[in-house]
């Protein structure tokens, strides 16, 4: 049967141009990240003055760094696809998933939601994009997955200018300030200061509203769009034996009074930690109430097995990359006899360039292209903050607007940055460069909206 094709728009042309070209030439995230290894230990050389085995060494030094990080991260995709496949909470997720009717909709609800979840935690939005975007994918005819997913992700845009930034909670809580910034904070910097200030809100507010419409938008013409078969999104149905065949074994293994019992206490501590810590989160809470919300979910020991079984296929990415990236952040702040880091060269080079009315803005840029090789916002902040807070302090710039020009710079290049994407692709079932054409698209969108923000205010 003969299709006929949709004229497209400008927006949908240049956005299928890059998802084309991307995926031609984007490699799988191991190789960027193999590739990203040798790009920084050849500029490491000249810019610090090391040997090339006082990188290597670096290198190794920081390769086994980001364990504790790595193993969070698998439990992110685990507990989370154990919580979102169990039978109750998928019931719940398709009448959210109801809301939306058509391809449009679709993009922008997951959007939406993507976008407010990690505003309010980064671990819980990643997860929650994926998970929805999965859901409404099953239920949506016309949507094109890529996309969706694409558009899930694009929500963890919002993260670092939101309640589980780490630098604006970093300085809000004072710890180590004075050291970390090389004198130019010496007292905490409150949220209302950065997270709840006008420039950070006026930013936050515009892109909750332009990225839901860009990729609106950017959703291919008929022709172009990738649909997937909704019975491939079903998780895989394992035979129940009958309870009078069951051994003793067996009927420990399907015990609800177990998971029952297991469950309740795991939620005891979850409300104590909430009543006595405050809306505090972090991984390790997040990863906590997602394991128990599906132990008792799932009903029965055997049932929470075999979808966790399922969800560690997902991780193979994240146990491989992440060591990876920790050996080239070594390398990125690995100091030579001069003292100087690859990280800081590239951050006094847009000090150089700078004024009072620029360095906001030269600062947020600088911090987009270190977090290509510094992909933390804790690991980011030790390493510009001594270097741009005094350089904004000398300039007369307000530290709160230095270091959340920081913190939005980690955040903007995530977009064509695998590393952070890899549990959002493991849930998904996709390969970055099904999915980077349009994080591309909102990284420049996204862009100009940051830079005018900090340009203006």
């Amino acid at each position: 049967m003969n299709t006929i094709e949709q004229k497209k728009t400008v927006l949908q042309s240049v956005s299928q141009f890059f998802v084309t070209l991307l995926q031609r030439y984007l490699p799988d995230p191991f190789i960027f990240a193999i590739v990203l290894t040798f790009v920084v230990f050849l500029f490491v050389m000249p810019s610090t003055g090391q040997g090339p085995m006082q990188v290597v060494n670096a290198w190794a030094g920081g390769f086994w760094n980001l364990l504790s990080f790595s193993m969070q991260m698998a439990m992110v995709v685990v507990t989370g696809h154990a919580m979102a496949s169990a039978p109750a909470f998928k019931r719940k997720l398709a009448m959210l998933a109801g809301v939306a009717t058509t391809p449009g909709q679709a993009i922008i609800l997951v959007t939406v939601i993507s976008a407010m979840a990690c505003w309010v935690n980064w671990g819980f939005g990643l997860v929650v994009g994926a998970i929805f975007a999965r859901e409404i994918a099953a239920r949506v005819k016309g949507v094109d997955y890529r996309l969706l997913i694409a558009s899930a992700y694009s929500g963890f845009l919002f993260w670092h200018g939101g309640l589980s930034g780490s630098i604006p909670l970093s300085i809000a809580g004072g710890k180590n300030i004075e050291a970390v910034t090389n004198g130019a904070v010496t007292a905490a910097i409150p949220t209302s200061e950065t997270i709840f200030s006008p420039m950070n809100l006026t930013i936050l507010a515009v892109m909750f509203v332009t990225i839901p419409l860009l990729n609106r938008l950017m959703h291919p013409a008929p022709q172009d769009t990738i649909t997937i078969d909704a019975e491939l999104l079903e998780e895989q149905v394992v035979d129940v034996v009958e309870k009078e065949n069951m051994t003793p074994a067996e009927r420990l293994e399907n015990s609800r009074i177990l998971s029952l019992a297991l469950g309740v206490m795991g939620f005891a501590y979850i409300i104590y930690y909430f009543v006595t810590k405050g809306f505090a989160l972090n991984l390790n809470i997040v990863n906590f109430t997602f394991l128990f919300a599906a132990i008792l979910l799932h009903g029965t020991p055997k049932s929470l097995l075999n979808s966790i079984s399922q969800g560690a296929r997902n991780c193979s990415g994240i146990l491989l990359q992440f060591p990876f990236y920790a050996g080239i952040m070594g390398m990125m702040t690995a100091t030579g006899d001069s003292g100087a880091s690859l990280a800081g060269v590239i951050s006094q080079a847009f000090v150089s360039i700078s004024n009072e009315t620029t360095f906001p803005l030269f600062t947020f840029l600088s911090a987009g292209i270190v977090n290509f090789f510094v992909p933390s916002g804790g690991g980011q902040w030790a390493v510009q903050a001594p270097i741009m807070m005094p350089a904004g302090a000398a300039l007369g710039v307000d530290a709160a607007k230095t270091a959340m020009a920081i913190a939005w710079g980690d955040a903007w290049t995530n977009m064509i940055q695998p590393f952070w994407a890899l549990p959002a692709l493991a849930i998904a079932g996709l390969g970055a460069k099904d999915v980077m054409g349009y994080c591309l698209m909102a990284l420049i969108g996204s862009g100009v909206i940051i830079c005018l923000g900090f340009l203006i205010f």
